[in-house]
């Protein structure tokens, strides 16, 4: 068993509080309900960082819906993205003229965003739109931005509610900035 360790001591600054999540991620779900409405919405949380996200902005949203599940990566286990995309994990349903929402934690490059949607517009969906956590578009490397997004931060490497390192960090309940070493 590992000794007791303290996660916050790796993080040099909160970027984005539990309280300031809360709210903002309340207000996505308000928009989409208002934006979806009528309508029978796929949520795709794009598996394993969006998770949190997906999870308290589906409880928000008043719509109907059905849930489904991708995972899909441009990173190593590295910090910078491989440039490589890959799918780990389909989707299980149908999206044939169905209204889709891909909820992801963060745009950063766009280049896993940008292959994704690529890949389900030709399942042809009625609609297919993007929800993002955060947006980094200092970092882009293509031409692709978010439908709805919940905060623009600035090109640090952050953690937390759902954003990892190796795996780790996971379960940080605010968004924080990495400490790196000096």
């Amino acid at each position: 068993m590992a000794g007791k360790t303290d996660m916050n001591k790796d993080i040099s600054k909160v970027l984005v509080s539990e309280e300031q999540l809360r709210a903002r991620v309340a207000e996505m779900g308000a928009q989409l309900s208002e934006d979806y409405d009528g309508k029978n919405v796929i949520l795709v949380c794009i598996l394993k960082g969006a998770v949190h996200f997906f999870s308290d902005l589906s409880r928000h949203m008043t719509c109907h819906m059905e849930m489904d599940f991708m995972s899909i990566s441009s990173y190593g286990n590295g910090r910078k993205t491989s440039g490589i995309v890959r799918i780990a994990k389909d989707m299980d349903a149908d999206i044939t003229g169905r209204h889709v929402l891909i909820v992801e934690d963060i745009m950063d490059s766009g280049l896993t965003l940008n292959y994704l949607t690529k890949i389900l517009l030709e399942r042809k969906p009625a609609s297919l739109k993007i929800a993002c956590l955060l947006d980094k578009p200092s970092r882009r490397e293509c031409d692709i931005t978010p439908d709805y997004c919940g905060f623009v931060i600035p090109n640090e490497f952050v953690l937390g509610y759902g954003l990892d390192y190796d795996g780790y960090y996971r379960n940080l309940p605010y968004v924080g900035v990495y400490k790196t070493e000096e």
